[in-house]
């Protein structure tokens, strides 16, 4: 008996993954739980383990293809077999499979056609919604005129058809699809969905959203008759459509995008039309916390088995920023504000391949040595391809770290649905003018960093942005934490 191996669900929104690499070859042998194949989804990239030993005898989807949750794609056949094909029994589930996920119109084009009787003259000019609302749906053949014998299909096969197509359009979209159709009053069973079995995907939202056929929120929202009354002012003419891809001149090297940086174009595009982005910079003393951790990271690493950085005490003095002022840990749903209870920080993790966000949950409960072990293990995991789905989601509020690199400050763009994210800088030597408790400007050699904070100016005043950082700064330029 061949073992079936299916799609995952890496968390309990996601309906689909992409498969990125298949890491054995048909033929070749597996043990139970060693990594069998890659996939890449909405939320984490993952190695799948095998679920049993023996040897892969069929793979059904190929790298770069995009399988629904549950769905097989590989088969293994027992240890010491020969690699044969799945039984012919599977031929008719994955048929009746197949048969329900079709189109209707497919279904009814392949039955006999009914006889068709003359058809009546119409009308000389007949409005255009009228005859779109006399025609039949594609899906159902034309009805008969009066008199004519006809067979009928069966009633129940007509509805179970559509609620199908709508159960894998509404339903079955995940939530962020169905979240951006919210926002921008998009019908989603009005899209044409290239994901599994129709499903409308995050890249068909958002390339509807770029043609310009959808309106923005505000747009949708406010009545032309007082957008000018609210501010908001509809555009005179629909976006530009996208730019028309470029051709390579000679010599050039064209590589198709990842699926990681696919969704992470998407991501941030998505982010930059949602929020109002507005950066404020700040040059904060790390001195203190400097000498702090120099005098403490040989016996923390022995105590707590794990490195001290400064990134667990930048961690700290944000989250207590954040139970201060409570609207950087919050969400914009419609006109509403949703704050957060938990404080949950997100870490930008440079990868080979791109970049993920895992999140060091209910940080503010964590000590020093607690934040330190969270982000260690987290950020080993993501490289290593081993989180798991529910630790890159739930985030509140992400901190990258481009100073690690040795960069000063940059402008992050936010990470939806948070309303900020904080930039911090290399942390390096700077001559600084010190002031002593004697009054007296001094000269010295301090430890500096930038600390760029983008902040989403729906909900956030600048006048809030700049207390939250001066706080943040107040916290680590005093150093009072506990190693």
């Amino acid at each position: 008996m061949a073992t079936e191996v299916v799609m995952p669900q890496m968390g309990e929104s996601i309906a689909e993954g992409t498969i990125t690499r298949w890491l054995k070859q048909v033929g070749e042998k597996v043990e139970r739980d060693e990594p069998l194949f890659e996939i890449s989804t909405d939320k984490v990239d993952a190695e799948i383990p095998s679920p049993a030993a023996g040897t892969l005898t069929q793979v059904l989807f190929k790298e770069g293809d995009t399988v629904e949750v549950n769905k097989v794609v590989a088969y293994i056949g027992e240890a010491g077999g020969d690699a044969a094909a799945p039984a012919p029994a599977e031929a008719p589930k994955q048929e009746a499979a197949a048969a329900v996920a079709a189109p209707a119109s497919q279904a009814a084009s392949s039955a006999p056609a009914p006889p068709q009787p003359a058809a009546p003259a119409a009308p000389p000019q007949a409005p255009a919604p009228q005859q779109r609302a006399a025609a039949p749906p594609p899906h159902s053949p034309a009805p008969a005129t009066q008199g004519t014998a006809t067979p009928q299909p069966s009633a129940p096969e007509r509805p179970s058809a559509e609620s199908t197509a709508e159960e894998l359009r509404r339903t079955r979209s995940s939530p962020l699809v169905r979240k951006i159709a919210a926002e921008h009053n998009i019908d989603i069973s009005q899209l044409e969905g290239t994901g599994a079995s129709g499903r409308v995907t995050k890249n068909d939202i958002l390339s509807y959203i770029e043609s310009g056929s959808a309106l923005l929120p505000q747009e949708a929202a406010v009545p032309a008759g007082r957008a000018d009354a609210q501010g908001l002012r509809a555009p005179s003419q629909p976006p530009a459509a996208p730019p028309p891809p470029l051709q390579p001149g000679e010599g050039d090297r064209v590589e198709p995008m990842s699926v990681m940086r696919k969704k992470i174009a998407e991501h941030m595009t998505m982010s930059q039309r949602t929020s109002a982005h507005v950066a404020t910079v700040y040059e904060i003393d790390m001195t203190r916390v400097h000498r702090l951790r120099e005098a403490k990271k040989a016996e923390f690493q022995q105590r707590v088995g794990t490195k001290l950085s400064y990134m667990p005490f930048i961690f700290q003095a944000i989250t207590q920023a954040i139970r201060r002022f409570p609207v950087f840990n919050s969400q914009v749903s419609g006109d509403q504000i949703i704050y957060k209870r938990d404080v949950n920080l997100g870490m930008a993790v440079a990868l080979d391949w791109g970049l993920i966000v895992p999140v060091i949950k209910r940080a503010d409960d964590l000590s020093i040595a607690g934040l330190a072990k969270a982000a260690n293990d987290l950020a080993e995991r993501a490289r290593a391809k081993q989180l798991k789905p529910d630790e890159v989601a739930g985030g509140t509020f992400t901190i990258t770290n481009p100073g690690v690199y040795g960069g000063l400050f940059g402008t992050p763009i936010i990470n939806q649905p948070q309303v900020a994210i904080l930039g911090v800088g290399t942390i390096e030597k700077r001559a600084k003018v010190i002031t002593t408790e004697e009054g007296e400007d001094l000269i010295a050699v301090r430890h500096m960093a930038y600390f760029a904070l983008s902040f989403d100016h729906r909900i956030i005043d600048g006048a809030d942005a700049e207390r939250f950082l001066s706080y943040v700064k107040e916290i680590l330029e005093a150093g009072q934490f506990t190693v």
